[in-house]
């Protein structure tokens, strides 16, 4: 099992950039896909980008395109979410989230097994 601890969330303005931080322990933490999800109240839970286990192919939600950028860094066992033009739309919190089984990368949420506890990121208008 992965241990993840999310951090870098907060207030900005729209417009603004924000970088996430997905900080893994483990041994299977270079092993696994990283994705990360955002949830805001009243909705369901909705995927923002994933990286494969080696950090060479992401994947982006239509939201996420052309605005984030995910990464990883196996040597520090942290994977980034950059997050740029932020809109007042990007506001929730933000969960990493990782998975074993599928080491290349998916964008289901059912397919990770292993959660941080989120990260809030408001974005101001």
């Amino acid at each position: 099992q992965v241990r993840l601890v999310e951090s870098g969330g907060g207030l900005v303005q729209a417009g603004g950039s924000l970088r996430l931080s997905c900080a893994g322990s483990g041994r299977t933490f270079s092993s696994a896909a990283v994705g990360w999800f955002r949830q805001t109240p009243g909705k369901e839970r909705e995927f923002v980008a994933a990286i494969s286990f080696h950090g060479i192919t992401p994947y982006y939600a239509d939201i996420a395109t052309g605005r984030f950028t995910i990464s990883r860094d196996n040597d520090k066992n942290t994977v980034y979410l950059q997050m740029n033009s932020l809109k007042p739309e990007d506001t929730a919190v933000y969960y990493c989230a990782a998975t074993s089984t599928h080491p290349y990368g998916t964008s289901l949420e059912k397919d990770f097994t292993s959660w941080g506890q989120g990260t809030r990121v408001t974005v101001s208008s």
